[in-house]
């Protein structure tokens, strides 16, 4: 049961909702990235590197410093370093994403939204700990949810149920592992929902 727990953890790693995303949303609702089908590829490693690689990076760097103990980071305040670097990160390539990348309107918003999830996750670790798996995941349900109207099919329908399904097997692996409290998982969830849920709205209103 704890090595399934692990390896849904690992899979739905916070640090992949970036490239999850992109993937979805470029495969089966292509026209709101606004990106050819040509260049999805291209841009998924770039979001990749610069989303997963170079914070994943930061956490290894961290980890033989000394500053964090393990790399599960169990401890809130061995969180705060790292969440305040991952945060620099994201936002300068949100920020390189809308000046010096302009790939799309949308696909900028979407990232400046994943951003904001990632400075909020963070703002919150200085006053507490929260499951930043269920903050991730259900900030992903609340960008899919209300996308589900603006598709003229149901494309997006089955990618969204499968993440409502993904994101009851990730907060169950995170109480197993004993990584959170049925609180800090709820605080993660409401939150993650909250910022991606009303950050497409407002984008989508302009």
């Amino acid at each position: 049961m704890r090595t399934a727990a692990k390896i849904i953890s690992i899979l739905f790693h916070p640090l992949l909702l970036t490239s999850y995303l992109v993937l979805i949303l470029g495969y089966y609702f292509p026209s709101m990235l606004m990106i050819a089908p040509d260049r999805l590829n291209s841009i998924l490693v770039f979001v990749f590197c610069f989303t997963f690689v170079l914070p994943a990076v930061n956490i290894l760097m961290f980890k033989q410093f000394g500053t964090i103990s393990n790399y599960t980071m169990t401890a809130q305040k061995e969180r705060i370093i790292p969440f305040v670097a991952i945060s620099l990160i994201y936002v300068v390539t949100a920020f390189l994403f809308y000046y010096k990348l302009p790939f799309s309107q949308n696909f900028n918003n979407l990232i400046l939204i994943i951003a904001a999830m990632v400075v909020v996750s963070t703002l919150i670790t200085f006053f507490q700990k929260v499951s930043v798996h269920s903050l991730a995941i259900w900030g992903g349900i609340g960008i899919l949810l209300p996308l589900n109207k603006a598709v003229e099919q149901n494309y997006l329908l089955w990618p969204t149920a499968i993440a409502i399904v993904a994101a009851g097997a990730v907060m169950s692996s995170r109480l197993i592992l004993h990584a959170h409290t049925p609180r800090q998982i709820l605080v993660g969830s409401i939150t993650g929902f909250l910022i991606g849920f009303s950050g497409i709205i407002i984008f989508f209103q302009q």
